[in-house]
């Protein structure tokens, strides 16, 4: 069935956080204008309606109209291992798959689980914030091997500084974020495989965020670092329903811990988790019915890329961006204009009445950028950077 990406859905009065949401982003300090006229486009969910047979698994989910305790049962495993040997080759045991009501969350427990107050997290600024969060909130130290950046806007790893970090006596961890948020970058098989192998060699344990591995450009391959080495004893991976097919609120992320050593002590300090019976219907959906919807969602993305990069190249050139390899988000350089961050963010979020978020949220390196969340029906997005070049002309 093809899907109609354009149509406009009125999300306000859903409780979305997005649209809804006015008092407390503006609390939250991400912006100082938020009315009935704002184009919020900050943050990672999408504004496209989810695949049809996910709509109905959560119908006749409603329909039975008791939503007690629920238990996930072996179909929720089984397609969570279906997809992921479909569509990455990559075999996983039941056995490995550990629920989690969330991606950060995830990270929370990993970080308490396997480092100690004072060791050193790696992480490659300009990276998701909640990263540095979840370090420095859990009083850990961030060992940052930020991403080097060449003039066309490309960043690799700078694995000389990385090795140097891995090997300090304190460091204990790295949490990878693979398609890159902000960035784009799909790490290579060569890039993924000797960044493994550093931290094996120094006992650091591997947090891979890899919720994004579907949200591909079409012409592009995603691999979990974890089929990169003969043994991943080394590696956990977050995976998730949440980003691929547009249901955050459902808080549905599954950790893939082939370690059974590693897996008791993730288990243990996450604690007792049960998923709703609205999550466990759509993951089954998702994997087992919805690959043709994804593919129609990755051409349309593909396109509104293509079209932010044109709009930009013929009315904002000094504003510089490339089409990422992963995920749904443009990393976009302002430095063109020679403008101080506060003057760009007052003419985007005040003036044009428009949210991105700010490239100082993701580290130093961000300073001069700007993040924009693309996955919402083109017009909205035409209408978006219309109003931003209006300010910038």
């Amino acid at each position: 069935m093809k899907v109609d990406f354009d149509e406009i859905v009125n999300r306000r009065g859903t409780y979305s956080l997005k649209w809804d949401g006015g008092a407390f982003i503006k609390s939250a300090g991400l912006t100082e204008r938020y009315d009935e006229e704002t184009l919020p486009l900050f943050t990672a969910d999408m504004d496209l309606p989810v695949p049809q047979p996910m709509i109905d698994a959560l119908h006749k989910t409603v329909d039975h109209r008791i939503f007690g305790y629920s238990i996930i049962p072996p179909e929720y495993y089984e397609a969570i291992q279906y997809w992921f040997q479909k569509r990455h080759d990559w075999e996983i045991r039941q056995e490995e798959i550990v629920y989690s009501p969330g991606t950060v969350h995830a990270l929370n427990v990993a970080v308490k689980a396997f480092t100690e107050p004072g060791d050193g997290i790696i992480i490659q600024r300009p990276v998701y914030p909640p990263f540095t969060a979840v370090i420095e909130g859990n009083g850990r130290q961030v060992r940052n091997n930020a991403l080097l950046c060449d003039e066309d806007g490309y960043y690799t790893i700078d694995f000389e500084d990385f090795e140097a970090k891995a090997k300090e006596e304190n460091t204990k961890m790295f949490i990878l974020c693979n398609p890159h948020n902000p960035t784009g970058r799909i790490f290579t098989k060569e890039e993924l495989k000797r960044m493994a192998d550093i931290c094996a060699a120094n006992q650091v344990v591997i947090v891979a965020d890899e919720i994004h591995g579907d949200l591909i450009r079409c012409n592009q391959t995603f691999i979990p670092m974890a089929k990169t080495v003969e043994n991943a004893d080394h590696i956990i991976t977050c995976t998730a329903i949440n980003k691929t097919f547009n249901v955050a609120g459902l808080h549905c992320t599954n950790v893939i811990i082939p370690n059974p050593a590693l897996r008791e002590t993730f288990t243990k300090v996450l604690g007792f988790q049960l998923a709703s019976p609205f999550t466990i219907s759509a993951l089954i959906a998702a994997y087992r019915e919805s690959e043709d919807w994804l593919e129609q969602l990755k051409e349309y993305i593909d396109g509104t890329m293509e079209y932010v990069v044109n709009f930009l190249r013929e009315n904002m050139p000094q504003v510089k961006t490339r089409i990422p390899e992963g995920t749904y988000l443009m990393w976009l350089d302002f430095s063109g204009y020679g403008l101080p961050p506060e003057e760009v963010h007052d003419r985007i979020y005040n003036k044009a009445n428009v949210i991105l978020e700010d490239g100082k949220m993701f580290g130093e390196e961000g300073l001069q950028y700007q993040r924009i969340c693309i996955p919402s029906p083109r017009p909205m997005i035409r209408e978006a950077l219309e109003r931003i070049a209006r300010e910038f002309s």
